[in-house]
């Protein structure tokens, strides 16, 4: 096989790290990135085409020039509440031009697609932890978008036409100093990259969203994985798709356990060594109280275990990175 592979959004916060893993492991990462949230200066293993999934010209030729046969698929719109807002940017981006892409690969018989998915696709939770056999009942449009690409490669593995693994993961953190990378997105909305940008110059004070939910001290449960070991099961996935040729599969990747906003906040106060001050505001719309992976599957199947996802760690690699970033910029 060609050890090029096309890393679509790749100059985002999960895909760039991925791409650096690709290299790691001997593979030839290929961005195709539009830019519109993600990072020139993050594509640093490889080539980078700018444009869209979606123009089948610009994809056969990265295809045809890099003699593709795999793709890691990170490009999407990726942020909940603006899908709530303006529902059809989500469908059109995350299903649409997904599956224009998916139409240009599969004429280029490319057989091997990992695809970024997310616990979202289960909505509420039923039962904890969350397996991949939990009923899939998105309550946002993002969280839809996701299951219907699930559902379209299921149907092109059915007829093989593709084979393909879809990886569910919870709530992405950290930063990889050695690869000078960490989170930046614009507008930022998750807990931890605003929880330490609050402590630096010009940072604002951080709300929490709610103190009156079913859990130990009120405020929401997240599962945080690390960033490293996210991009480490897409190398691994990639691998399994070479070597068994299953058709179709699914994993969840979290650690099994979860962290609440308060507690959060109380371990980032440890590592930048001053409290950190927050507001209490009402619960937003659509969010569960707890959301706890059963990563099992992912550790017997793929041999994939988190290696930093301890809250410490993840604190403290994100905190290395928005202290340098915040000196030395993009």
């Amino acid at each position: 096989m060609s050890t090029s592979v096309l890393v679509t959004g790749g100059a985002g916060y999960i895909g760039s790290h991925a791409c650096a893993v690709l290299a790691q492991q001997g593979y030839q990462p290929v961005v195709l990135d539009n830019l519109v949230y993600g990072h020139r200066e993050a594509v640093k293993w490889g080539p980078l085409y700018e444009g869209s999934i979606a123009d089948a010209k610009l994809v056969g030729e990265i295809l045809t020039k890099h003699k593709i046969d795999a793709v890691l698929h990170f490009a999407a719109y990726a942020y909940v509440g603006e899908s709530v807002n303006d529902p059809l940017k989500y469908y059109h981006n995350n299903v649409a031009e997904t599956v224009s892409l998916l139409t240009t690969l599969v004429e280029h018989k490319i057989s091997k697609f990992v695809f970024s998915s997310t616990c979202a696709t289960y909505g509420n939770p039923e039962k904890l932890p969350i397996d991949e056999a939990h009923p899939q009942k998105p309550i946002n449009p993002y969280g839809a978008s996701k299951l219907m690409v699930e559902r379209v490669l299921q149907d092109l593995a059915a007829i093989g036409k593709m084979n393909s693994v879809a990886l569910r993961y919870f709530n992405a953190a950290g930063a990889c100093n050695e690869f000078g990378l960490g989170e930046d997105h614009d507008p930022e909305t998750h807990l931890i990259p605003l929880v330490l940008k609050s402590m630096l110059p010009g940072g604002s004070k951080i709300k929490v969203f709610g103190n009156d939910y079913a859990t130990r001290d009120g405020s929401c449960l997240r599962d945080y994985i690390h960033v490293y070991d996210l991009a480490t099961a897409h190398v691994k996935a990639l691998d399994s798709l070479e070597r068994s040729g299953k058709a179709w599969d699914v994993f969840n990747l979290g650690t099994g356990s979860g962290h609440s906003t308060f507690e959060v906040i109380q371990a980032a106060s440890k590592v930048v060594g001053r409290e950190i001050p927050f507001d209490v505001a009402p619960r937003r719309a659509g969010d569960p109280a707890e959301l706890v992976a059963d990563a099992s599957k992912a550790l017997t199947k793929l041999g994939w275990k988190p290696e930093r996802s301890d809250l410490a760690s993840i604190l403290s690699s994100a905190w290395d990175w928005h202290q340098k970033r915040c000196l030395a910029p993009f």
